[in-house]
């Protein structure tokens, strides 16, 4: 009797449902675990809720000018002080913590898609179509990444949206040789000649059978990768690139607060000490992440 490959698809939705919950306690129990992962998970947690509450939390108006007001220290008034113009730094840190995350996560999101798909295409086909890509891969690496950003940028021209297609270009490469690594491994695993066999089409091995058996890399690398877009959206946005005044960007406030490193240093410290530790807390949660999804880590 010959089996076409949707008789063994019998799993019972129960026993998938009880499958994932054991990942799902094991990924936790060693995530929980590692104390240093979940110090980076409080801190991104806790910049995630500033983003999502600053219209309710920030005290004034990030683009309301008081002229009467500027470069007010830190006070009972203005916790973190105001720049030269009179702004609220607190409340325009509150707000540029939306611009910061949005950067992070859409470049990197625009980064994984492509990357996906062209390290899975190149990993899974092989042959000229590997070459090709690959080739295409090697010259957006011969690029440092700021540079290609640079380079893309003048292009486009400056504007936080701009920065967020360059930085998500130059994030395209990371991902296609990770994906592409990985996919080379499964391939070879003895389940999927097992159903390639049974009659099962390029698509569905490759969207039910390699891409979930891959996806633990590549969400390691995302979290990781959204580290690098924020501290490389906030440096193209020192350097006037990014998003443009009067618009509540930590690089660019900390690009305005340098004409007063010794009057008033509080209009670049604050701005540092949140693109720092925001930074910070991705990395470290990132590193957790990569333990407690490595099946090699016993401890």
């Amino acid at each position: 009797m010959k089996l076409e490959y949707a008789d063994v698809q019998q799993t019972s939705p129960k026993q998938t449902a009880s499958r994932s919950k054991q990942k799902w306690n094991g990924f936790y129990r060693k995530l929980k675990r590692n104390k240093i992962a979940l110090v980076g998970g409080a801190i991104v947690l806790f910049y995630l809720l500033v983003a999502m509450l600053a219209p309710v939390l920030a005290p004034f108006d990030p683009l309301e000018i008081h002229l009467e007001k500027k470069l007010v220290p830190p006070s009972a008034e203005h916790w973190m002080g105001t720049d030269d113009k009179g702004r609220d730094i607190l409340s325009r840190l509150m707000y540029g913590t939306q611009l910061s995350l949005a950067v992070g996560f859409v470049s990197v999101l625009i980064g994984m898609v492509f990357g996906i798909v062209l390290g899975v295409v190149a990993g899974y086909y092989g042959k000229w179509i590997d070459t090709v890509i690959m080739r295409v891969i090697d010259v957006l690496l011969a690029f440092p990444g700021i540079l290609l950003a640079l380079a893309i940028i003048s292009a486009l021209g400056p504007s936080l949206m701009n920065v967020m297609v360059a930085v998500g270009i130059f994030s395209i490469p990371t991902f296609a040789r990770i994906v592409r690594g990985s996919t080379l491994a499964v391939k070879k695993l003895e389940y999927v000649d097992a159903v390639r066999a049974l009659g099962a089409s390029d698509f569905i091995i490759i969207a039910k059978h390699i891409l979930p058996n891959i996806m633990s890399p590549i969400i390691v690398q995302a979290t990781l990768r959204v580290a690098t877009a924020i501290l490389t959206a906030a440096g193209l946005s020192f350097l006037g690139l990014g998003a443009q005044p009067p618009t509540p960007e930590w690089g660019a406030m900390l690009s305005n607060g340098r004409d007063f490193l010794f009057s008033a240093p509080h209009i670049a410290l604050f701005p540092g000490i949140a693109i720092s530790t925001l930074v910070l807390g991705f990395n470290l949660f990132g590193d957790g992440l990569r333990d407690a999804l490595d099946p090699r880590m016993k401890k």
